[in-house]
């Protein structure tokens, strides 16, 4: 009833007409005309680290909420985590504790409110994480000597930016078994998290990683983890290196572990507020802070899922309409969220 629009400030579930579909899809077309040359799309990839660096320097933790709709989005990250993983809640998330920029985006400049952005692609670091070299790392993992070896249960968020979503987890999960890893591309984040006085060595242990560098060694070894959360991450980057990573990242899953995420989709608001000449390639944009993001289907992250050898558990789209009851004014969100597990019993 658009009678009752700005009743509420957010509706779950809206369906979108095929005007508005129709419509979403020209703003796309008329946005993405424009590709960004070749040497300009490299120099982005090139100093990404840096401008996600640059990005928590300027923000440091200021610029995301707690995400405490966790717990209802995906209860096996709860203290009384559920077995049954049927995956069906979706529409029970809060409103009011999403991250500011995930709810409302970004403009183009990269630094106000209006685009979202929890996205990172990881880098590496010297001298982080132990400073092992890898082949020290892997004789630990054989003598089961890594961080978190004597946990029964292991989570790792890649890209955790401030900790938005590790210290929520802490602090409500005190299941005495549970370990949390975390790592970012960035290392001013990473900086963020460790110095926060809710860190925990204890329970958890954030390092410096970059997820596109398949040489460079996690912490923990191969089917060791639980779960691994993915959350606005996977969308920022290269979209061609896309499918290497999520192989890698299903390789240290135990048997019945699982991949939580959730990320842009298609049409989102913060895809049709692009303008021209930010495009680098099909659905994949730049922002003013350099900063990238692509924007998904449900069948593009199934293939990804599937082909790294994991069974759908959940694969939904949240279509929200959210309102500015103040300035009248109506936004169109648009994400995925995803559980994919990996096949055999839980060890």
């Amino acid at each position: 009833d658009p009678a009752r629009l700005f009743q509420h400030n957010a509706w779950d579930n809206v369906e979108w007409s095929e005007e508005q579909e129709a419509s979403a899809r020209s703003k796309v077309q008329e946005n993405s005309s424009q590709l960004l040359p070749q040497d300009k799309q490299e120099e982005y990839e090139v100093n990404a680290k840096r401008y996600w660096d640059d990005f928590y320097k300027i923000h440091e933790n200021g610029f995301f909420k707690d995400r405490h709709w966790l717990f209802t989005e995906f209860p096996e990250l709860a203290p009384n985590r559920s077995s049954s993983q049927n995956g069906d809640s979706l529409h029970e998330f809060n409103n009011k504790e999403e991250p500011t920029s995930e709810g409302l985006g970004r403009c183009e400049n990269g630094h106000c409110s209006l685009e979202t952005r929890t996205e990172c692609q990881l880098s590496p670091s010297k001298g982080r994480a132990g400073g092992c070299t890898q082949e020290h790392r892997e004789l630990n993992h054989r003598h089961g000597e890594f961080p978190g070896a004597a946990a029964s249960y292991r989570v790792l968020e890649v890209g955790c930016g401030a900790g938005n979503t590790v210290f929520p987890i802490l602090q409500t999960n005190n299941d005495p078994g549970l370990f949390v890893y975390c790592c970012d591309f960035s290392t001013t984040a990473v900086d963020l998290v460790q110095n926060n006085a809710e860190y925990d060595s204890s329970r958890c242990f954030a390092f410096v990683h970059d997820l596109c560098n398949d040489q460079s060694p996690f912490p923990m070894p191969e089917e060791s983890l639980d779960i691994v959360i993915l959350i606005f991450v996977l969308s920022a980057i290269l979209p061609e290196k896309m499918q290497c990573i999520v192989t890698r990242l299903s390789r240290l899953l135990r048997p019945g572990g699982m991949i939580l995420l959730r990320d842009y989709g298609r049409y989102d608001l913060a895809q049709l507020r692009f303008k021209k000449g930010q495009c680098l390639s099909e659905n994949f944009y730049v922002r003013g802070d350099g900063t990238r993001v692509y924007f998904f289907t449900q069948d593009e992250l199934d293939h990804l899922f599937t082909t790294a050898g994991l069974e759908k558990v959940q694969n939904l789209v949240d279509r929200r309409l959210q309102v500015n009851r103040g300035k009248q004014m109506t936004m169109y969100r648009v994400w995925i969220q995803c559980k994919y597990c990996k096949p055999g019993p839980p060890q």
